[in-house]
């Protein structure tokens, strides 16, 4: 991998593997709701511009059930099922639990129809992976927050279905249209939510920059940076930066919100991490659509 692949590699995984610790900052001042609609009007407000120079909505006929599946399960769903559960857990816990998504991207492509043949290192992968995901989550579930895990296995089943989906039924949708398209979306999706709520007013200064740096930063910025990462080091190895992003999360967590880093966190980081890079193992086929990296 090149120079340039690398440093694009190491941004991308540090820039997304800070929503975690930004949501965490958000919700104390504002709702889940909000948090999705603030991060996804500023991203599709940002991208219009790019998507514009490659087709704009036309490109997209034909292929809007799919566009429309697609964002439900990468994003109107877990991002708020995400920010919704940083109620109650840790971000570094929402870190670690979203890096599981290779674990059931496994399972999840055998219940779609992938035949292929599954390697034995995989299955391993899978197990180890699964004990790591139990060490984590169950004292969380233990002090009454079983919702909140619930909320996040969901948010990673979406995220380890929308690839397939795209690999199946947009493979020639242009990515940058896509992403503006599923944003916008979603963004009219929670705009009445939000007002329904009536809860509107002005956050402080610090919840105010969480949110724009959510779309701006996380959203917007990071899906330019990984599209020339793909261009760079190509789809497969873009994926890894999925390893990257729960180490930061960890971190920040621990650095500037003063959550545990623990002996019982730091092990089932190990594990989750393990067994994801040896579950997501699998054979190289035709290039599909780039994935898209979970982006909370």
């Amino acid at each position: 991998m090149s120079r340039r692949g690398w440093l694009l590699l190491i941004a991308v995984g540090i820039i997304w593997g800070t929503p975690y610790f930004l949501i965490k900052i958000a919700v104390d001042e504002v709702s889940p709701a909000t948090v999705v609609l603030a991060r996804t009007a500023i991203g599709a407000i940002v991208l219009i511009p790019f998507a514009l120079r490659e087709g704009g909505l036309r490109v997209l006929r034909g292929h809007w059930p799919a566009v429309i599946g697609f964002a439900v399960l990468e994003i109107v769903g877990p991002w708020f099922f995400i920010s919704n559960a940083e109620l109650d857990i840790d971000s570094s816990t929402a870190g670690l639990l979203i890096a599981a998504v290779p674990l059931l991207a496994v399972v999840t492509g055998r219940l779609l129809g992938d035949r292929l043949a599954v390697a034995p290192i995989r299955w391993v992968g899978l197990l180890v992976g699964i004990v790591g995901v139990g060490l984590l989550t169950g004292p969380v579930a233990a002090r009454g927050h079983t919702w909140a895990v619930i909320q996040m296995v969901l948010a990673a089943i979406g995220y380890a279905v929308a690839p397939i989906l795209a690999e199946r039924r947009l493979r020639d949708v242009p990515v940058v249209t896509l992403t503006t398209a599923c944003l916008a979306f979603s963004a009219l999706v929670y705009a009445p939510v939000v007002s329904i709520e009536g809860k509107l007013h002005v956050p402080s200064t610090g919840a105010i920059l969480a949110l724009v740096a959510l779309g701006l930063v996380c959203t917007a910025f990071a899906f330019v940076l990984f599209f020339n990462l793909i261009a760079e080091v190509g789809g497969a190895r873009s994926t890894l930066v999925a390893y990257i992003n729960p180490l930061v999360a960890v971190l920040l967590g621990a650095l500037f919100l003063d959550e545990p880093l623990t002996w019982l966190v730091a092990g089932a980081a190990v594990l989750i991490l393990t067994g994801s890079a040896l579950a997501g193992r699998r054979a190289v086929r035709s290039a599909p659509l780039p994935e898209t990296v979970p982006p909370t």
